[in-house]
């Protein structure tokens, strides 16, 4: 199976007109890209996409202009699309409604990161019904029977969050986060992403190696959005920091 890279970035930071090009650029070296949807109160996200949420909502960013993005994007790529949200905004406009939306716009997968695979069942109804792809979120202290309960709600891969902890850049990957994903591989029937704290090709590469089917990267990127702001120069660092990431992919593949 072809390991991935899945790239996100907040829709809407820190313009909305930006957010298309971004995607574009990141698409160029990345299998998945993951759009999040700026949130007043993200508690998964650390403080570098906490601010992203704040930049992207100032500058009025909306969920149905989300939607927009990614049908605008379809004009350019086929590469899937995943939504990431907490539950609010998907309860506010209406479960289905919402996931109706994202199916016609042109997306192709669901994170909603807050929803307990237990109270899902509806949600999960409707997502198989408009074949909208599920993800789950993971962490190191999830029980092997609440693994394979999350594995059974995923149709799309499995989320394996590798500290604990919120979202963003560390220098180096844990102990812990290495055996939880070889804990994860003997339980889980899904391909099996990881994220929180990937940066740097070492880290893609180190996790592609250990069993990881995907790596997820999103600080690395924020970080340089939030560096360089809505310009050409911020385009080009994406598309090099993509590159480095995808590189660390492949290389962990050979092994």
């Amino acid at each position: 199976m072809e390991k991935k890279l899945v790239s996100f970035i907040v829709a809407g930071d820190p313009k909305v007109e930006a957010t298309l090009r971004f995607m574009k650029a990141l698409s160029k070296y990345s299998d998945i890209i993951e759009l999040g949807i700026p949130f007043s109160d993200p508690m998964a996200d650390g403080e570098t996409i906490q601010r992203a949420n704040v930049r992207a909502l100032k500058g009025g960013m909306k969920v149905s202009k989300v939607f927009d993005i990614i049908k605008e994007f379809r004009k350019y790529s086929s590469i899937p699309v995943v939504v990431m949200t907490y539950y609010n905004p998907v309860f506010n406009m209406g479960v289905e409604n919402f996931i109706r939306r994202l199916k016609e716009a042109g997306g192709d997968g669901l994170i909603v990161v807050d929803l307990p695979v237990e109270e899902a069942e509806n949600y999960l109804s409707i997502c198989k019904k408009y074949n909208i792809g599920t993800v789950f979120l993971a962490a190191p202290n999830t029980s092997e029977e609440r693994l394979r309960e999350i594995d059974r709600a995923c149709t799309m891969f499995l989320y394996l969050v590798s500290l604990y902890g919120t979202t963003g850049v560390r220098e180096d990957i844990s102990t812990l986060a290495l055996d939880f994903l070889k804990r994860a591989k003997k339980i889980c029937k899904n391909p099996i992403y990881v994220g929180f704290g990937v940066s740097k090709k070492e880290h893609a590469k180190r996790f592609i190696e250990a069993g990881a089917d995907g790596v997820v990267v999103g600080s690395a990127y924020v970080k340089i959005i939030e560096k360089y702001g809505d310009s050409e120069e911020t385009v080009k660092k994406l598309e090099e920091k993509c590159k480095e990431l995808k590189e660390g992919v492949l290389e962990g593949s050979k092994g």
